[in-house]
């Protein structure tokens, strides 16, 4: 059955000219298009393409942005992406076609949360091109202001505890941090400063990770216990980072849960340690606009795993901040069962064991 406006399009990896895996989960938060050519040869693609260059300043990444979908090697080849907006997948095994039920040239236009907007043949590009033009700033294709779907929480670190642990960091100074790709079905730490810029201590001492169980068990699990109806049972990483104006730190849109090795994180928790101290460095969630969120000092954001997420560039001063994922039993044993799907550079897990530290 063809998908219908409203439908939430499938996550999808395919290769780009720059990207070996391109994930269409990370692009949300604008409206995404994607014009399913035949070939670049063939005169509905010809068309379709002399349409799009000739409307080129409505790709402009923040609110709209174009996927060309190529289904044969020789026109892939040729292909290049053209920043801001213009990009090229790979279809030759056709997985993006069958994710989003296209049987044949086509586009396909999803709104900021990748649902469907609508679709239409590859010959009506002027009638599309027209809508696109039409479509109201992707803060208010919801037609009411959005705020993600996340629990702010103050008072969770009390501003000595905070103090102390910027104090560990800067005694320490920290080493670059990595993020989760999944390679080849294995779940590896890949480091690429495109992509995130960012300083990590981890904290080993014992009795320190205690107060810190401590008090996330007594003044927040009890809240996402109310909010989420979740029980957090497992805490993982006990890291103090840092984005620093001086090198623009930042983390580019990404989701928490997207590998096995990862599948068993629920919630992620931001807690700022010196909310007062710089500026920029704040969490947005692109699929709720384009609204910005700082917790106060001591204070706590805490969201699904699962949203898309980013951390905007500090522009002045430095973002400290204390970053555990939070989970239960079941994701627990989980994590245990995907152990087999770990990378070189990943630590095995086992349920009954202490928490790994070293997680990025």
């Amino acid at each position: 059955m063809p998908m219908m406006p409203g439908d939430l399009a499938p996550f999808f990896s395919a290769p780009s000219p720059n990207n070996p895996r391109y994930n269409l989960s990370t692009v949300a938060g604008r409206y995404v298009v994607l014009a399913f050519l035949p070939s670049l040869a063939d005169p509905a693609a010809v068309a379709a393409l002399a349409a799009v260059g000739a409307a080129r300043t409505l790709f402009d990444d923040s609110q709209r942005c174009l996927f060309g979908v190529l289904s044969t090697a020789e026109d892939f080849a040729s292909a290049s992406d053209d920043p801001p907006g213009l990009r090229w997948l790979h279809d030759l095994d056709g997985v993006a076609s069958g994710a989003l039920e296209m049987s044949g040239p086509g586009w396909v236009v999803l709104d900021p949360t990748l649902r469907l907007l609508f679709a239409a043949p590859l010959t009506s590009t002027a009638e599309v091109m027209r809508r696109l033009a039409a479509l109201p700033p992707v803060d208010g294709h919801a037609g009411v202001p959005l705020n993600a779907p996340v629990l702010i929480a103050p008072r969770v670190f009390e501003p000595a505890f905070c103090r102390l642990l910027i104090d560990l960091y800067e005694a320490t100074g920290g080493e670059p941090s990595g993020f989760m790709r999944e390679v080849d079905g294995k779940t590896v730490v890949a480091m690429d400063p495109r992509h995130k810029k960012r300083s990590d201590v981890v904290l080993s001492d014992e009795a320190l990770r205690d107060q810190i169980r401590i008090r996330i068990k007594r003044r927040l699990t009890p809240l996402i216990q109310r909010a989420f109806q979740f029980e957090a049972t497992r805490m993982e990483r006990y890291i103090v980072a840092c984005y620093d104006a001086e090198s623009g730190g930042y983390f580019r849109p990404h989701r928490d849960n997207t590998t096995k090795g990862t599948a068993h994180r629920k919630f992620a928790v931001s807690i700022n340690l010196d909310a007062e101290a710089h500026e920029g460095g704040d969490l947005r969630f692109p699929e709720f606009g384009g609204r910005t969120y700082r917790p106060p000092t001591g204070g706590a954001v805490v969201f699904s795993c699962s949203l898309l997420h980013e951390a905007t560039p500090v522009i002045a001063g430095k973002r400290y901040a204390f970053l555990p994922f939070l989970y239960d039993e079941a994701g627990a044993r989980l994590r245990e069962a995907n152990n087999a799907f770990l990378g070189e550079g990943v630590g095995e897990y086992r349920a009954g064991e202490s928490e790994p530290a070293d997680q990025p």
